[in-house]
């Protein structure tokens, strides 16, 4: 019996990775790239008329892109935008009618959850690895020497190539952009949550660039105990804790410390980072703005100024 519902089990976990596989593929593309040093990796389409998500070390500085589609037709490419800060970069290809990717939200996942790792290294075939979110709210140094944020954790681990797929859930939603950037990191999977790649590409198509506010901290997103919100009237369930603060930073200047809660930007609720890169918009840059912070039991206000992120 005890042997029949393990087969079982183990039936539903393929059926359930199969399944998201098979909604995801059509999307998942092979990204070459040609310049000073010759590479590539994958990516993903996300509109009908040839907008693809990869990661920005993939395509950073590239004299030249060809992209080919899991159908094995081969296109030329140009990039639209380019986050190093995010290591997001958004290219195009001139082809309308495409397959793209179902796009989930990042804030839903939970520690434990199924998740499946696509590529398309070679370009006609997707490589695929599954396993579960590891952990939620870790923060990652990008090339550019900048933390990326709220980084997603799984055991999904990624094969050469794979870098800038998409990681999607049981219902082969996209909830992540798997991205490479540590290189001794084995058996395990970083991703760029799709939140924030979906803002950065919104930016990245209107702008080419995005020019952002910073208050220099490294934060993730916890839980606010039921107390505190009830006590202080707070809508969220969750905020941002400090752990880190950039020494000279207008964070450390407005008196910030590590451990600090920060649940309110301007009046308007924080309940993660992502909230937060939203808010901080150029129209912040050397603004004097509000953040409500909760230190321990305390709810205090710092007046900071951001700066431009560089």
């Amino acid at each position: 019996m005890l042997e029949t519902t393990e087969e079982h089990l183990l039936d539903a976990y393929s059926k359930a990775v199969v399944a998201a596989t098979q909604r995801i593929s059509p999307a998942v593309v092979n990204i070459e790239v040609h310049g000073p040093v010759r590479g590539g990796g994958s990516g993903f389409i996300f509109t009908t008329n040839g907008y693809i998500i990869t990661n920005s070390h993939v395509v950073h500085k590239a004299s030249r892109i060809d992209v080919t589609l899991a159908d094995g037709r081969k296109l030329a490419a140009d990039v639209v935008g380019d986050d190093p800060p995010t290591d997001i970069a958004v290219i195009r290809v001139e082809e309308n009618h495409l397959s793209p990717a179902l796009l989930g939200n990042s804030q839903s996942i939970q520690p434990g959850q199924l998740v499946v790792a696509i590529g398309n290294p070679y370009g006609f075939q997707a490589t695929v690895t599954a396993g579960v979110v590891s952990a939620l709210g870790r923060s990652l140094r990008s090339q550019s020497g900048r933390l990326i944020d709220n980084v997603i954790q799984t055991d999904a681990a990624l094969n050469p190539g794979n870098s800038g797929g998409p990681l999607v859930n049981s219902r082969g939603e996209v909830i992540g952009v798997n991205t490479a950037i540590i290189l001794a990191a084995q058996g395990i999977c970083f991703s760029i949550p799709i939140n924030t790649a979906k803002f950065v590409a919104g930016e990245l198509i209107r702008r080419g660039k995005i020019r952002r506010a910073s208050l220099g901290v490294a934060g993730q997103d916890v839980p606010v105990h039921q107390r505190l919100r009830r006590h202080y009237d707070l809508a969220q369930e969750k905020g941002i804790l400090v752990i880190g603060v950039e020494r000279g930073s207008p964070a450390e200047e407005a008196g910030l410390i590590q451990g600090d809660l920060i649940v309110r930007f301007n009046d308007k609720p924080v309940s993660g980072l992502d909230d937060l890169y939203r808010l901080l918009t150029e129209e912040q840059i050397q603004r004097s703005a509000t953040l409500m912070v909760l230190r321990g039991v305390d709810q205090l206000p710092f007046v900071v100024v951001p700066r431009e992120a560089i």
